[in-house]
């Protein structure tokens, strides 16, 4: 794909990040919730990127006494696009990335409550770990890969993208009805089940079934 080679540099790259919550099935059951009748949306700025190695650490932001981790398959933009249909969506696929969505529930939610915006609970600095580009032709399919996440060497999550309720191309597609998708831009599916805190001294290894593989220790607060 043109462009290929620039896209293994996505976090430098591309413009913004686009969340799409409460997207796996088991997630909205686990938390006793009706399925979204369209993709729900939040964005992340690329300040949010933390790239494994050179003593990196997810740090939580001040005031947080919740933060909560959430693997997610991460959609790489290779070809900018507006008003993309989804029969040609995957088109605009450069590639994928495995991501960490940290969000600080403690924060989040009173703010959800009474209506304010909740950036500061998912757009604070290290909230996004990110893995290295995964070229698209490495996953034919990006709606059966495993998706788990280990913490402290204990399994917490574990799933498979089928349980997605929006696909890669329903996403692309809803997205760019409002905003123009550019190349590098990433695009967060959403999280499985059993999501829990962290705290500082935990070790979070997460993987795309047993081929892809990152880990990253939690930090004191930022």
């Amino acid at each position: 794909m043109a462009g290929s080679m620039t896209l293994h540099r996505f976090v430098e790259k591309g413009r913004k990040i686009v969340g799409v919550g409460l997207n796996y099935r088991q997630l909205a059951k686990e938390f006793n919730m009706s399925l979204p009748n369209e993709p729900l949306i939040f964005l992340k700025p690329t300040s949010c990127y933390l790239e494994e190695g050179n003593g990196a650490l997810i740090r939580a932001p001040p005031g947080c006494k919740g933060l909560y981790y959430e693997v997610e398959l991460g959609i790489v933009i290779g070809k900018k696009g507006f008003k993309i249909p989804a029969a040609s969506a995957m088109d605009h696929v450069g590639g994928y990335a495995l991501a960490l969505d940290m969000t600080s529930v403690d924060l989040l939610l009173p703010l959800q409550k009474i209506g304010h915006p909740w950036a500061i609970a998912k757009a604070f600095d290290t909230a996004l770990p990110i893995g290295k580009f995964i070229d698209k032709a490495e996953i034919p399919d990006p709606h059966n890969l495993r998706m788990w996440l280990e913490l402290n060497g204990e399994l917490k999550q574990d799933a498979n993208t089928s349980d997605l309720v929006f696909k890669v191309p329903e996403m692309i597609s809803h997205i760019t009805r409002y905003m123009t998708l550019d190349e590098g831009d990433l695009i967060l599916t959403g999280s499985p089940p059993n999501i829990h805190p962290v705290n500082e001294g935990d070790v979070i290894t997460c993987g795309i079934g047993d081929k892809y593989k990152m880990a990253f220790d939690v930090g004191p607060h930022l």
